[in-house]
């Protein structure tokens, strides 16, 4: 056998971790999806399941949408939250249906702005009617109440906090406390003011976005987290009520590529 040099192989150690790397993170962190699921249900009678999808920055229909789509449909959710950055070009709105067309159309599904929709100059009435079209009503500081199974669930949908106009206070004026009160806002750091504002209305959860995990992160470090993250970067956040759950999301912005925040479907039994 061939002796190998201390250089050629140090050199060739290098070069396979930089390409394992690249693998990782053009690839595998993207398009791998880590699908995490949480039983949050305060009972086991009566149980609702949701899927939260976030930060899509959808450009086009790829084969891993399809899977995410068909691994939908396998779980029968009873509600689909899609929690902003769904589009961050007007020209996608298209592929966005394309993908929306292949889960179940008789789940129902609420969805709610991000910065992404506003910044990309997405035309969020032409984003509504496609929504409306696949059974999803796009909530801008606004709120919906629905019955399941014996219970009644209000979504309370607040507007994005950096790109447009969240308004807590507005979104739920009218409102009919429920059973069980979700809150979707993209931007984490807008629970705070959530906390603040909420008065007695009891809300079990928060339901947020947009920090990709940090979409690059060393060692759980995340060096950079885009405006309205604040503290949060990913997963639960308990230490005040409500509660709040941030997604990895789907997609990827600025930078194509994900490291140390591999993408992430959320599934919970409430």
């Amino acid at each position: 056998m061939r002796k190998i040099s201390r250089r050629k192989f140090v050199k060739g150690s290098v070069l396979t971790a930089l390409g394992l790397i690249l693998l990782d993170s053009l690839w595998f962190e993207k398009y791998v999806i880590d699908w995490n699921y949480y039983d949050i249900a305060k009972s086991n009678d009566n149980k609702i399941k949701i899927i939260q999808i976030s930060d899509l920055h959808f450009d086009k229909l790829r084969y891993f949408h399809k899977t995410i789509a068909k691994k939908i449909n396998s779980k029968k959710p009873d509600l689909i939250f899609i929690t902003g950055d769904s589009l961050d070009k007007p020209n996608n709105t298209e592929a966005l249906n394309q993908f929306l067309e292949l889960i179940d159309n008789s789940i129902q599904k609420y969805a709610i702005t991000g910065n992404w929709e506003y910044w990309g100059n997405v035309d969020l009435t032409e984003l509504k009617q496609v929504y409306e079209a696949n059974n999803c009503q796009l909530l801008i500081n606004e709120n919906r109440t629905v019955s399941i199974r014996n219970r009644e669930v209000s979504v309370i949908g607040v507007d994005d906090l950096v790109g447009g106009n969240a308004d807590f206070t507005k979104s739920i004026e009218d409102l009919t406390p429920s059973d069980t009160n979700i809150v979707l806002s993209h931007c984490p750091i807008y629970r705070d003011t959530i906390t603040e504002q909420k008065g007695d209305l009891n809300i079990d959860l928060v339901l947020s976005g947009h920090t990709h995990g940090g979409q690059i992160t060393l060692f759980g470090y995340a060096p950079f987290k885009p405006e309205g993250s604040g503290k949060y970067l990913k997963g639960w956040h308990k230490d005040v009520e409500p509660k709040m759950y941030i997604s990895k999301g789907i997609g990827t912005s600025v930078l194509p590529i994900r490291f140390g925040a591999r993408a992430e479907m959320v599934e919970m039994d409430i």
